[in-house]
C-alpha cells in the first residue's frame, strides 16, 4: 500500500513537499515514481527513483525546481517542489514497480502499485 501526504495549497514560487511511505513491504531493488493529473488532462510523469542505487530521473518540466528523493529505513520516498507554478497544480500519485528497465521509469503503464493521490493547488 502507499500512502502520499503533504499536498495542499501554495503562491506561485512557494515550495511544498509530499511524502509516500510505502507499507507492506521494503524497499530493495524497486524504482518509486510520482506523477501528476490536472483536471481533464492525461497523467504525466514528474520524477523517479532507484531505491537501490538512489538515481534519479525528472520530467523536462520539472527540472531543476522538484527534487525526489527516498530513505529507505522509512519506507518514504519524498518530492520537493520549489518555484511552483499554477500549471503545477494537479492530483499527485506516488508509484512503485520492482525490477523495472530504467527505459521505463518515467512511463506511467511501467508501474503496479499505486497510491490514492494527493491535491497539490497553486495560486
Amino acid at each position: 500500500q502507499l500512502v502520499e501526504s503533504g499536498g495542499g495549497s501554495a503562491q506561485a514560487g512557494g515550495s511544498l513537499k509530499l511524502s509516500c511511505v510505502a507499507s507492506g513491504y521494503s524497499f530493495s531493488d524497486d524504482f518509486m515514481g510520482w506523477f501528476r493529473q490536472a483536471p481533464g488532462k492525461e497523467r504525466e510523469p514528474i520524477a523517479a527513483i532507484s531505491t537501490g542505487t538512489g538515481n534519479t530521473y525528472y520530467a523536462d518540466s520539472v527540472k531543476g525546481r522538484f527534487t525526489i528523493s527516498r530513505d529507505n529505513a522509512k519506507n518514504s520516498v519524498n518530492l520537493q517542489m520549489n518555484s511552483l507554478r499554477p500549471e503545477d497544480s494537479a492530483v499527485y500519485f506516488c508509484a512503485a514497480q520492482s525490477g523495472l528497465n530504467i527505459r521505463y521509469v518515467l512511463q506511467e503503464v511501467a508501474y503496479s502499485y499505486w497510491g490514492q493521490g494527493t491535491q497539490v493547488t497553486v495560486s
